[in-house]
């Protein structure tokens, strides 16, 4: 697993994001950019255990359906949308702080991750991966002829 530094500057990062975001033509960027990106990105914990590595992703209001989990090339990626609440009226609004939009999560597994048998579930607004850990090969002793 993949450990990530923090910065203590990601939230002047944010705001520039959320300010480039309300000045930009939405529609001819989304049309042209083959990049991955993210409106938001959800919290995780990691936990490796004897067995198994576990991946808990908070991803409130997100449908289950509207989440993609794939492994390719011992990387896991996670990603998917939360739609927020298209209302023409703000005027009793005195604060919105809950993201919405597309989110983007990419994990590095080591070489013990069965990639075969990773399994996910959602519930309560949190995302259970399991990845389970390749069976070991027990030695064994080898009789000479």
């Amino acid at each position: 697993m993949s450990l990530v530094r923090y910065q203590p500057l990601n939230t002047m990062e944010q705001l520039r994001r959320e300010m480039d975001r309300m000045f930009e033509d939405r529609s001819a960027t989304e049309e042209t950019s083959n990049i991955a990106t993210s409106d938001w990105i959800p919290a995780v914990d990691i936990k490796e255990t004897e067995n198994e590595f576990l991946i808990h992703a908070d991803i409130p209001g997100v449908d289950p359906d509207d989440i993609d989990v794939h492994m390719e090339e011992s990387m896991l990626t996670i990603k998917g949308e939360r739609e927020s609440e298209k209302k023409e009226e703000r005027d009793g609004y005195k604060r919105i702080e809950r993201h919405s939009g597309s989110f983007y999560r990419r994990f590095s597994l080591p070489d013990t991750a069965n990639a075969e048998k990773i399994s996910a579930k959602s519930k309560n607004g949190v995302l259970e991966i399991i990845i389970p850990k390749q069976e070991k090969t027990l030695p064994r002793k080898i009789q000479v002829k």
